[in-house]
This record gives structure tokens, sequence and C-alpha cells, in this order.
């Protein structure tokens, strides 16, 4: 058993602090493109992902940060930093590589196959991020991982 003030412990309780420093840093980005939505009484919609269009392709980039109003923020907040903390925390040598493929390969598909209007919102980021998570966890056999997504899933399924 580990003692409070063990070198095991802190080091495991570091980790986890720096594991949530870039996906809190996110979150702290699309809470704050919310604030200045509503107070400078702006429509960022448009910075979305427009399948198809030239228009649409900074949307791939600028999407998951826009948020339709504050229950779909708080609806993606919540998952996203769990999801986005255990990718950290358990991959954190190749944690920016995934994060920075899903990011990019989710806008690109919504780009390439959604429907004809805007696309905002860290929805696929959600996704994208238990779907690592729940296969990587089948490939390691590490089923606490496997665990997480499905939960983060059901309960993220259940907010939308």
């Amino acid at each position: 058993m580990l003692e409070p003030d063990s070198p095991d412990l802190s080091f495991y309780r570091k980790k986890f602090f720096l594991s949530i420093i870039i996906p809190g840093m996110f979150i702290f980005l699309m809470w704050l493109m919310k604030v200045i939505e509503i107070l400078f009484e702006l429509d960022l919609s448009f910075l979305g992902i427009y399948p198809l269009e030239l228009k649409g392709i900074p949307g791939i980039f600028l999407s998951p940060i826009i948020q339709a109003d504050f229950k779909h923020l708080i609806n993606n907040s919540i998952p996203l930093f769990f999801l986005a903390t255990g990718i950290f925390y358990f991959y954190s040598e190749v944690a920016l590589k995934v994060s920075a493929w899903i990011y990019v390969l989710t806008g690109i598909f919504v780009w390439l196959a959604g429907r004809d209007a805007y696309h905002i919102g860290a929805s696929g980021l959600v996704y994208g991020f238990a779907s690592f998570l729940f296969f990587s966890g089948i490939i390691r056999k590490y089923f606490r991982l496997v665990g997480l997504s499905l939960l983060v899933v059901f309960l993220y399924g259940s907010m939308v």
C-alpha cells in the first residue's frame, strides 16, 4: 500500500495534474469562446464546418471550440475532460499525436460526409477519444480503459 508521502504516490499525483493541463486549457478555450459570443452578441456558427465547400475548411480546425449554447457546451465539456485526461494520463507519450489526429480527422470526415449545414461542437472529439480508449484498451487488454470509455459514452449518450 502506498503511503500518502511516498515517492510513488507523488509521481502519480504529479502525472495526474499534468494530464489535466491540456484538456483543461482546451475546455477553457471552449468556454471563453461561448462567453465572448454572449458578451458581444455574436453568432460564431459560421466558423463551423460546411461540408464540401471551401468556406467550410476553416471549420475543420475551429468547429470544436464553437458550441451552440451552454447546454451543448456543458454536454461536451464533461465527457471531453474525462476522456482527454484519460488519454493524457494513460498514453502520455502519444497523447498529443492522438489528439491532433482525432481533432483533424473528425473535422475532415464531417467536411466530406456531413449534411449541407454548418456543423459545430466537440462531439466528434468525444467519440474519437472514447473510441481510442475503447479499442486501445481491448488491444492492450487494459479493460479499465474499456470500462471508462463505455461509461463515459453511456453517460454522454444519455446527455445528448
